[in-house]
């Protein structure tokens, strides 16, 4: 076999050298670089026929990374003999984490007066939330009411992030699509940018984007760090916007909202979850609770691999 090369092999080396050659460096650290993966959770209000301990079993079982609890069933779960540290050594030793724990109300007062009491009021929660390892805690923007002074808004907002500072977790903002005050992605994000904190943060959701009539092109404006976690659900065609409830949420896929091209935009910002399945469907609530949890799971797997064919 001879050991000369042709002229075609010749010039197919060079393409390939002139090719390598023009690529940067940080285009060939790209390409060494593995594919990030999405981080999936489930939020326990999608399952809510099983109890905190069944849920977190149920999760791990189905595959998902991280749970979402809420503060109601820690406390529950607390009044009943049960050890917060133990059920977060019982998440971690499954291999899931707690990327958030919902929630936080009562703490937008009027006025400054009423403030040290509403901060002091949400305290026990916050306490529980940081007991299980939670990262987050999600703070909804009430009482709420007409006209929210939004830079007063921030203000609340910067107070209750320094109470979370001596828990060791980030207190999040979650706009509700429904609400008269913060409904809307970009109140929220106003809240975070004017409290100061660069660490400030927002839990989105699918639901809340679309019920709130937020654009759903207003993600490509955060930055990743902006995002906590984005709780994920379909909703149907009928109700009409302005009617929906949380009842009507359905499986991501299964509905109207444009999920893979906010997929497509999450990416493209670097952000790849916590994405968080959050349902209220009492259909579901009648099914199997690891039935619900896995068909959610593989659901948005589905959306993800449409996303980036």
């Amino acid at each position: 076999m001879s050991n000369r090369l042709t002229r075609r092999q010749l010039l197919a080396a060079a393409g390939s050298a002139a090719a390598a050659a023009a690529l940067s460096p940080r285009a060939l650290a790209q390409q060494a670089q593995p594919k990030p993966e999405w981080k999936l959770s489930l939020n326990s209000s999608s399952i809510r026929q099983a109890n905190v301990t069944e849920k977190v079993q149920i999760a791990a079982q189905a595959g998902y990374q991280a749970i979402e609890l809420w503060s109601d069933e820690l406390a529950r779960h607390a009044e009943e003999g049960g050890s917060l540290k133990e059920l977060g050594q019982r998440i971690a030793d499954l291999g899931l984490e707690v990327p958030n724990v919902i929630g936080l109300w009562n703490w937008l007062p009027e006025n400054r007066e009423a403030l040290p009491q509403a901060l002091e009021g949400v305290k026990p929660r916050i306490e529980q939330a940081a007991q299980v390892g939670s990262k987050h805690i999600a703070a909804v923007p009430t009482p709420d009411r007409d006209n929210v002074d939004l830079l007063w808004g921030a203000e609340c907002y910067r107070r209750l992030m320094e109470v979370g500072d001596q828990y060791k977790i980030t207190v999040a903002i979650e706009f509700v699509g429904f609400l008269r005050g913060i409904h809307r992605l970009g109140q929220a994000a106003m809240m975070a940018v004017e409290s100061g904190r660069p660490d400030a943060c927002i839990v989105a959701d699918t639901f809340h984007l679309y019920r709130g009539g937020s654009d759903f092109q207003g993600v490509k404006l955060l930055s990743r760090h902006a995002l906590a976690v984005f709780h994920w659900n379909d909703v149907p065609a009928q109700p009409p916007r302005e009617q929906l409830g949380d009842e009507h949420r359905i499986y991501p896929g299964d509905g109207i909202l444009p999920l893979t091209q906010l997929l497509r935009d999450l990416r493209d910002i670097g952000f790849y979850g916590p994405l968080s399945l959050e349902l209220f469907n009492r259909g579901y609530w009648q099914q199997p609770a690891l039935e619900v949890a896995r068909t959610g799971l593989g659901k948005m797997r589905q959306l993800i691999a449409a996303s980036e064919a």
